[in-house]
């Protein structure tokens, strides 16, 4: 039998624990059912001063992260909050019981934005990992030894499992299912659960939404002018050549506030733009292009399925608003 633990951090999103738990307690039901052995014995865990507020979460008794038995799997739920640097912070506690965990062999599994509380153990360094679609930004800047694959549902280096954001939690806990008890299994749950086991991208859920939240004004100046002329001007060039400032520093400082060049913000901004007219609007291909800011289609497919992950046609024929 596998020791398994959901980590109760501060901030935990309930939605995350609950299917985690829902998932793990299907597998063991169907296993009681056929007369077998329960694979998974399962617990619940806190940083010795959360333990006591939460006293007994989901039907489960929760025991201190620094006395917890050595556990074949840990699981890092999702977080409640968008500030990450905050919630790292109030549960930097737990940071050396997870590291301790992993070294004594333990493997560690991060659902959607609880990738942030792995990374900052320093075990994420060098590895591949994804996290929520529209946290990688903030992930990479945080993190930029990781190498971050932000289009991925799931990552597995090692012992080291990371997921996407939301359902992406549901194809975690299918590979992780497949890896302990067999594909079989993995089939089967994904049928209770209505999983769909062939979806490996996450891509094409992001939303472009460059931060505000700062008071360089060189950077805001850049951002108004890209938001506001993408569509007309030919080159970033254009866009900020008024700008009172060399191209290098405003390269240096747009990149160092938004984490991305001004070129890959231009570039986002006109695909946002066509997901929106694919999405709401019956405008031809080519009046989506043009609007875009693109006049190469073969560009435009290009950057496209980059950036999204299929090609604006897929993209329409799945998301447009009937």
């Amino acid at each position: 039998m596998r020791k398994i633990a959901i980590l109760l951090s501060k901030n935990y999103k309930l939605l995350s624990v609950a299917a985690i738990l829902d998932v793990f307690e299907t597998v063991n039901k169907t296993y009681r059912t056929t007369k077998l052995p329960e694979p998974f014995s399962i617990s619940l865990m806190a940083n010795e001063d959360f333990v006591l507020q939460q006293s007994e979460a989901f039907g489960y008794q929760i025991q201190s992260i620094n006395k917890a038995e050595q556990m074949d799997l840990v699981l890092i739920p999702a977080f409640t909050t968008d500030n990450m640097q905050q919630t790292v912070k109030e549960n930097a506690a737990c940071i050396p019981n997870i590291i301790k965990q992993y070294q004594q062999g333990a493997g560690i599994a991060t659902f959607c934005t609880g990738a942030f509380l792995l990374g900052a153990s320093g075990l994420l360094n060098g590895k591949i990992a994804t996290t929520h679609v529209d946290a990688g930004n903030g992930f990479a800047n945080a993190f930029p030894q990781v190498k971050l694959r932000v289009d991925k549902t799931v990552t597995q280096d090692g012992r080291l499992y990371t997921s996407g954001g939301a359902t992406s939690s549901f194809h975690l806990l299918l590979h992780l299912i497949q890896e302990f008890c067999g594909k079989e299994m993995a089939i089967k749950i994904a049928k209770i659960f209505a999983i769909d086991m062939d979806r490996d991208k996450q891509s094409y859920f992001s939303t472009f939404q460059p931060s505000r939240n700062h008071t360089d004004d060189l950077v805001a100046i850049a951002q108004d002018k890209i938001e506001a002329n993408y569509h007309d001007a030919a080159t970033i060039e254009e866009l900020i050549k008024d700008i009172p400032a060399s191209r290098r520093n405003i390269v240096r400082r747009f990149k160092l506030i938004t984490g991305i060049t001004p070129i890959e913000y231009l570039q986002q901004t006109r695909v946002e733009a066509a997901k929106k007219l694919l999405e709401n609007t019956n405008k031809q291909m080519t009046e989506v292009i043009y609007n875009s800011g693109y006049n190469d289609p073969k560009a435009f497919r290009k950057i496209f399925k980059k950036n999204v992950g299929m090609t604006p046609t897929q993209y329409r024929d799945k998301f447009q608003v009937r």
